[in-house]
C-alpha cells in the first residue's frame, strides 16, 4: 500500500507503527495482568492468561500489518501443512539476526499456540518489552559465567531448573516453546572460535531441549525444526523496517520425539542424555545441509530457489 515510498521513510513510519502498536497493547496487557494478580482465584487466573496470549496474538499482528504496508517480502516457505493452534510445539530455528524473531512470529502467529521463547535476566530491564515479557510470562534466565560456577559448583544446572519451573508453567494452556539452540545469533567468527563442526551454524546446547521435552513430554504434538534462510544476506532490523529485506526462504519440518524422553532426567540419566545430544546432532547436521543446498541454489549459473509469494 505504502510500498512506493522511499526506504527511510518507510522505515521510520514502521518504526512508529510497531511503537504505538506496543504501547497500546502491551497497556491492556498490563491491565490484565494486574487484575489476574489481585484476583488470585484459579478460574479467573486461567482466563486472564488466556487473555494475556489472545492480547499478544493480536499485538504480534498489528506489527505485521503495519510491515505487510510498508515493505514487500517475498516468502518461500514448505512444511507448514497440519499445524493446529490448540496443540504444543517445540521450535528450534537457526539464529541469523535480530530480525529472526519477526520472521518466525509473522509465519506462526494464528497458526501455533503463541511462542514463548527464553530471554536474558537482563532483557527485564528494556522498557515496556521487559514487563510485558513478565505478564506474559516468559522464562528469564540467569547467565552464570563459568568462572563463578568453578568456584561455586552447586549453581550447575541452574538454568535447567528455570527451564523445568517455566515448562511446568506452560502445561495447562497450550504453547509453542522456541528455543535457539546455538545460544547467539551466528557469524563466522563466533564459529570458527567456537570450533563448530558445521559449516553455517555454530554448536547447538541441547540440555535447555531436553528439559522442556522432558517436562512438556506426550503434550509436545511434535518438534517444529525451521531453516530461515535470507538469499541477500543476514539483514538488520532497520533493513527489515525499511523494507530492504526482500526475500525470505524458510523450511519447517516436523519432527516426532521418542516417547521414551518424556520425564527423563538429563543430568542424572546418562543414556537420555547421550541419544538427545545425538538426536539434536542429526537435527543440526540437517539443517546445515538444507542452508549449503539453499546458498548453492543462490549462486549465478545454478537452479535457483523457487519464486514464493509476495506478502
Amino acid at each position: 500500500m505504502l510500498r512506493f515510498l522511499p526506504p527511510g521513510l518507510r522505515g521510520s513510519l514502521a518504526l512508529v507503527v510497531f511503537v504505538l502498536n506496543t504501547l497500546f497493547w502491551c497497556s491492556i496487557l498490563y491491565l490484565v495482568t494486574a487484575l489476574r494478580l489481585l484476583v488470585p482465584v484459579p478460574a479467573f487466573v486461567r482466563l486472564c492468561r488466556r487473555l494475556s496470549m489472545t492480547i499478544a496474538t493480536a499485538w504480534i499482528g498489528g506489527n505485521v500489518l503495519g510491515l505487510k504496508a510498508l515493505t514487500r517480502i517475498e516468502w518461500n516457505v514448505t512444511g507448514m501443512e497440519g499445524l493446529e493452534r490448540k496443540a504444543w510445539y517445540v521450535v528450534t530455528p537457526n539464529h541469523v539476526s535480530w530480525v529472526d524473531i519477526v520472521i518466525v512470529q509473522w509465519l506462526f502467529n494464528r497458526k501455533i499456540p503463541m511462542l514463548k521463547f527464553f530471554l536474558k535476566e537482563e532483557l527485564k530491564k528494556v522498557p515496556v518489552l521487559g514487563l510485558a515479557w513478565w505478564c506474559l510470562e516468559f522464562p528469564f534466565m540467569k547467565r552464570i559465567p563459568r568462572a563463578v560456577l568453578e568456584q561455586r559448583p552447586e549453581l550447575k544446572g541452574k538454568d535447567l531448573e528455570t527451564t523445568k519451573e517455566a515448562c511446568e508453567r506452560f502445561a495447562d494452556l497450550p504453547v509453542s516453546v522456541l528455543n535457539f539452540l546455538e545460544g547467539t545469533r551466528f557469524s563466522e567468527r563466533k564459529r570458527v572460535d567456537r570450533g563448530s563442526p558445521y559449516r553455517h551454524l555454530l554448536s547447538p546446547k541441547a540440555g535447555g531441549l531436553a528439559q522442556v521435552v522432558s517436562t512438556l513430554g506426550p503434550r509436545i504434538r511434535s518438534l517444529l525444526d525451521v531453516t530461515v534462510f535470507y538469499p541477500g544476506g543476514a539483514p538488520t532490523f532497520w533493513g527489515l523496517l525499511s523494507g530492504r529485506l526482500e526475500k525470505v526462504v524458510v523450511r519447517v519440518e516436523a519432527v516426532p520425539l521418542d516417547p521414551a524422553w518424556f520425564g527423563a532426567d538429563y543430568e542424572a540419566d546418562a543414556a537420555f542424555r547421550e541419544g538427545f545430544q545425538a538426536f539434536v546432532g542429526d537435527l543440526w547436521k540437517r539443517k546445515d545441509d538444507r542452508i549449503d543446498a539453499l546458498l548453492a541454489s543462490a549462486r549465478p549459473g545454478l537452479p535457483a530457489v523457487p519464486a514464493g509469494r509476495i506478502l
